[in-house]
């Protein structure tokens, strides 16, 4: 009677939104479009987004991904990654011949642009994020005299401005929504005069994906975020759920990482994928979860989200030319996770 009351009461809480954002749906079918368009190899100046299995598969297809700009033979094409590129990238791949596709997403572009315009205003800009995260080094690059790190509410004791009357905060998209909040509380008490960003920096789906998890975390046992370690927003989904109440929390590519030991004594397990990570893999969770007795799937919806990015201009133009479509072929993905509400 114990095991079939245990059965009975297993459940699956599923986020929605998760998965692809619009900037990563976008920055795949660029490289997909680009294999399309002008056959392999195509080069890739870092991971397009920081996944695994998204990597793996256009890998497999026929993209080359390099470190750094000067590993792309003279006059290849390389696409630039979601994540963005500092203007000194632009002018090495200038210098080499190459034929560039910029695939930085336009929620990362907005934040460069901010971070000329206070620039050339002569404020001393605070860009709370990640050290050495790739969209950091990139929007530190615009203007590397004006942009001072700040890396989390404890770091906020170190720094120092030119004049503290002159003073604007930008984020990387991807963190935590409360954590950078505490960072901009801690900023503010040092500098009262802190100005805000013309508009809110932490990317729709990051915050969406987080306020999907804050709802779950309470009645979860277990929190299995689906995504690669260097996605700095799926580590913060994990984050995010140990601080909101769920009792454990693991960062998983594959449902075969998953260990089964986790499940002892779990009731409720809940599911969600960084905003770089394909259904598919979250599928393979959820089949992992049903083999297992969790085959009661219950979706938790935070909010709906609708918004898609054209290709980059460079590709379409050239798709337009040789009479090919310019459709996103992940236009489904959306309406595959909306079917679950």
């Amino acid at each position: 009677m114990t095991a079939m009351t245990d059965q009975a009461t297993k459940r699956v809480l599923l986020a929605a939104p998760r998965g692809y954002c619009a900037g990563v749906d976008r920055a795949v079918v660029t490289v997909e479009k680009a294999l399309e368009l002008y056959g392999p190899p195509v080069y890739v100046r870092k991971e397009i987004v920081h996944n695994k299995h998204v990597v793996t598969t256009l890998e497999k297809r026929g993209a080359i991904f390099v470190e750094e700009t000067d590993e792309v033979p003279e006059g290849a094409t390389v696409i630039f990654s979601a994540h963005g590129v500092a203007p000194v990238v632009h002018e090495e791949a200038k210098a080499l011949g190459l034929k560039t596709i910029d695939a930085t997403c336009p929620l990362v572009t907005k934040v460069h642009r901010e971070a000329v315009r206070f620039a050339s205003d002569d404020y001393d800009i605070l860009l709370i994020g990640h050290e050495g995260h790739e969209e950091v080094v990139g929007t530190s690059g615009e203007a590397p005299e004006h942009i001072t790190l700040v890396d989390g509410p404890d770091d906020v004791a170190n720094v120092e401005v030119r004049d503290p009357d002159k003073v604007v905060w930008l984020s990387q998209t991807t963190l935590s929504v409360d954590e950078t909040m505490e960072t901009v509380r801690r900023l503010r008490e040092k500098f009262p005069s802190l100005q805000d960003p013309p508009s809110d920096d932490i990317c729709y789906a990051t915050q969406n994906r987080q306020l999907a998890v804050k709802h779950m975390a309470p009645e979860c046992d277990l929190m299995i975020v689906v995504g690669s370690r260097n996605s700095s927003n799926s580590v913060r989904l994990v984050e995010v759920a140990l601080e909101h109440g769920s009792k454990a929390g693991h960062l998983v590519d594959y449902a075969e990482e998953i260990d089964e030991s986790w499940l002892d004594g779990v009731a409720t397990v809940g599911v969600t994928s960084g905003a770089s990570v394909p259904e598919i893999l979250v599928r393979g969770v959820l089949d992992y979860l049903a083999e297992h007795g969790f085959e009661d799937v219950k979706p938790v919806v935070a909010a709906e989200e609708s918004l898609m990015f054209s290709l980059p201009n460079e590709i379409r133009r050239d798709l337009k030319a040789a009479g090919m479509s310019d459709k996103m072929r992940h236009d489904g993905a959306f309406a595959e996770a909306g079917s679950l509400h």
